[in-house]
């Protein structure tokens, strides 16, 4: 891989997942730095698939979990979550991104998905709600309620799944920052100094080799 090639950040995620969410700012961070080059690709992750059931959205579970970690982490980054009224499952979320991407609106519509659901309670398996989203990043919502219906994108997030698994992630988020041959693998909601470590190190990586 040449000298100059852009570090590449695969962030496997799921719009259900408030970690995941809380890991947009490092991740804008980064990208945003000057002088960075890095590339941020948005993957596939249902935490809860069909047939599996989804969570009570009134669980003790999940109330103790964002009081001891999900509210802290949230001040911390300087955003404002709240626990959503629904837990919907979130395969047609993730193909109305697939739908973005083609439309080169996929970062934008990663964004609003989370902000509909972990700032708004919206509910991400009602077609409506996504057509409004996608709306909201100037996606035409007549061509994405068609992809929903017919299943267009469907088969992308499968596979996005499938690679997860032979990559060996079982929760997310989940990232591959590659800037060579080497890839390294960061798990959960880390702060920036961790992820920037493990690029430095991919980069160290990369000239080592050349």
């Amino acid at each position: 891989m040449p000298q100059n090639s852009p570090v590449r950040i695969l962030v496997w995620s799921d719009y259900v997942c408030p970690f995941c969410y809380l890991e947009r700012p490092v991740l804008e961070r980064v990208q945003n730095e000057p002088g960075s080059d890095v590339e941020i690709d948005w993957r596939a992750f249902e935490l809860r698939p069909e047939p599996e059931p989804t969570l009570d959205p009134d669980a003790e579970y999940l109330h103790r979990v964002w009081n001891q970690s999900i509210y802290p982490m949230a001040q911390e980054r300087g955003m404002v979550l709240k626990l959503p009224p629904v837990q919907p499952r979130s395969r047609k979320a993730h193909e109305a991104a697939e739908f973005a991407r083609e439309a080169g609106r996929l970062d934008a519509m990663n964004h609003a998905l989370f902000k509909a659901f972990f700032e708004d309670g919206r509910d991400l398996a009602d077609t409506e709600v996504l057509l409004d989203v996608g709306q909201s990043v100037e996606l035409d919502p007549d061509d994405l309620r068609a992809a929903l219906a017919s299943g267009r994108y469907e088969q992308r997030v499968i596979e996005d799944q499938q690679l997860a698994r032979q990559i060996g992630i079982s929760g997310v988020p989940a990232l591959i920052i590659t800037a060579g041959a080497q890839a390294y693998l960061v798990s959960g909601a880390q702060p920036y100094e961790t992820v920037k470590d493990v690029i430095a190190r991919a980069i160290a990586a990369r000239k080592a080799d050349a």
